[in-house]
């Protein structure tokens, strides 16, 4: 399967949208001494699978420190489709575009965030090789955890007086063991074949897969509390590993 997998042409998009709101210039903010977007990059260019790894950006600050670091990011896309509001799906058609003009066609696309710093090319490599593999049931994979702690049985919502009530019908006290199991998307990852992405204009859809991720590598830095958690659980990653594998 490896081997056949290796045929395949593979375009690894890394966004990273200058003008952050939650944390300024965090994707080439320092993150344990390199700026945040070089660890995804990195982890992606040590993929057995991705043949170019790109980054697509809007912003000529982020554009010199993807060349700094040796990361190519061939062109600077385009402020309409780098809104708050724009979709993942339009900066990946924007790629596909600029690289199927130069006549390089790819067979799966893999989107990486670089506020998910703590996903690792074993993990690429890994959801790519399922990916392939369920190829007759599955053009898609997405990285989930499991929801635990925030499951919807311990949501609750609060009226105008401040009295909550139960998010479903009762308040429930079912220990966690006992709770029927449930997953988010934590946006380690997002892979699908070309074709389909295309077609569907997504990632979702009756043919994704679930790429189950450990729960402390599902933290996304959306603000400065979650960059110093990321920071720390990076800094600590081979005592996790460890500790969790005995």
């Amino acid at each position: 399967m490896k081997n056949n997998l290796k045929t395949k042409k593979i375009l690894a998009i890394i966004p990273a949208r200058g003008g952050s709101k939650g944390l300024k210039d965090k994707n080439i903010r320092k993150f344990n001494k390199k700026p945040l977007i070089y660890w995804i990059s990195n982890e992606a260019k040590k993929s057995k699978y991705i043949n170019k790894v790109i980054v697509s950006t809007d912003s000529k600050k982020i554009r010199n420190v993807c060349k700094s670091l040796k990361i190519e990011s061939p062109f600077l896309r385009p402020k309409n489709i780098s809104k708050d509001t724009s979709k993942s799906i339009d900066l990946i058609i924007h790629a596909i575009n600029f690289f199927k003009k130069r006549n390089e066609k790819f067979d799966y696309i893999v989107l990486l965030e670089p506020t998910s710093p703590l996903t690792t090319c074993k993990d690429i490599d890994k959801a790519i090789e399922i990916l392939f593999k369920k190829k007759k049931i599955a053009d898609s994979i997405v990285g989930i955890s499991e929801n635990v702690n925030r499951h919807p049985v311990f949501n609750v919502k609060v009226n105008n007086n401040g009295i909550i009530k139960p998010f479903e019908k009762n308040f429930s006290s079912t220990r966690r063991q006992k709770l029927k199991k449930l997953f988010f998307f934590d946006g380690s990852l997002y892979i699908s074949t070309a074709e389909k992405l295309l077609n569907s204009k997504s990632f979702y859809h009756n043919r994704t897969l679930g790429f189950k991720t450990d729960k402390w590598k599902s933290i996304e830095i959306d603000d400065i509390i979650d960059f110093l958690v990321a920071e720390t659980l990076f800094k600590n990653k081979n005592k996790i590993e460890s500790y969790l594998n005995g």
